[in-house]
């Protein structure tokens, strides 16, 4: 019975999502399809979620390796298709925009996921320093990468990542609605969501979602919330090379002694940044120069818009009641209340001084 509402509710939302894509390609109109349709479109990152969520909760796990794969790579290539959508004079003057926020809220993070988790909380200590790698960098990318760096047991990757889905699950559905309680443009949110929500996958879904309820201000303004996050949040990712390199002096009186040899800090990169940054470059040197390139970059990258949305569903999938029981109380709050600060600050900052 599981197997089988997973692959209905799967086959449901890939149709409804390729028809929008069809539709755009037609130049048609989700209203065309009535109320109920053009409903879905405007909400289709959290209604996938959300389904995602519900279902992890009522049935548990349902094709653990197939929804892991898609909720990664799914994901990973899309944002790899995003890159399309974007020239470079547009990614370098969205990261040059971010990248003091990004040196304050790194550092910055860091510090303060110390003070509250280890010395307030009395976390353990690998948990609580990937708890704040994962919240000052790109959620669950940087704690994979700096857990191997820490020796981490498995059981703090496990907590860590927890609290960090948790809370991405919790920022897709808020931050919109935060955004939009406050009046903030596509550039101020974007900027906003990618310093505070952990992982790319909530980034790109908030970003989408608030970029879906406000097209008159794409038009007005010449650019998306979701173009201004994904080349901050992506900017953010390329600290895992500094976080690496520096953990283990951070840590180095409890490493000294451990075995294993240090992975290359190139290896700490991931991969799906690279193809972006590639994808970012034949479309503004090859694609752009002809009218039929620049209708191939926008089809990929509105394809890619629909992917990402799509693998939000296997990403809800993966937060069972055994992943909430993993997580436990004081990683969870060490993890609300780093979340919190970094939200309101980084929120005021944008708002009122940059």
């Amino acid at each position: 019975m599981k197997k089988t509402i997973y692959i209905l509710i799967a086959v449901i939302l890939s149709t409804a999502l390729m028809t929008a894509f069809i539709l755009e390609l037609t130049g048609g109109k989700p209203a065309d399809l009535g109320v109920a349709y053009t409903f879905f479109i405007k909400n289709a990152s959290p209604i996938a979620l959300a389904a995602g969520l519900v279902y992890a909760l009522v049935f548990g796990s349902c094709f653990p390796n197939f929804t892991k794969l898609m909720s990664k790579k799914m994901l990973q290539w899309s944002v790899v298709g995003l890159g399309f959508g974007m020239t470079l004079a547009s990614a370098l003057a969205s990261g040059k925009e971010g990248m003091i926020f990004t040196i304050v809220s790194v550092f910055g993070t860091l510090l303060i996921g110390w003070l509250i988790g280890a010395k307030l909380l009395k976390v353990d200590w690998q948990t609580s320093y990937l708890i704040s790698s994962g919240t000052a960098i790109c959620g669950g990318s940087a704690i994979a990468a700096t857990g191997p760096v820490i020796k981490a047991k498995s059981e703090s990757m496990s907590v860590a990542l927890g609290v960090v889905f948790i809370l991405n699950a919790v920022a897709l559905f808020i931050f919109p609605s935060i955004g939009d309680a406050l009046g903030m443009n596509l550039k101020e949110f974007g900027m906003w969501a990618a310093i505070a929500i952990h992982d790319t996958s909530s980034v790109v879904g908030a970003s989408a979602a608030f970029d879906a309820s406000h097209p008159a201000l794409i038009e007005a303004e010449g650019i998306s919330a979701l173009e201004t996050a994904t080349a901050i949040k992506l900017t953010r990712a390329l600290w895992i090379v500094v976080l690496t390199l520096l953990t283990p002096f951070f840590f180095r009186k409890r490493l000294a002694g451990s075995e294993g040899g240090k992975k290359p800090w190139y290896k700490a990169i991931p991969l799906f940044i690279v193809w972006f940054v590639l994808a970012i470059l034949l479309n503004t040197f090859v694609l752009q120069s002809s009218a039929a390139g620049q209708a191939v970059s926008r089809y990929v990258s509105i394809f890619a818009k629909h992917c990402i949305t799509l693998s939000l569903f296997f990403i809800g999938c993966g937060l069972t009641k055994s992943t909430l029981r993993a997580v436990g109380i004081r990683p969870l709050i060490q993890g609300v209340l780093l979340w919190i600060v970094i939200s309101v600050s980084s929120l005021g900052y944008i708002l009122w001084v940059a």
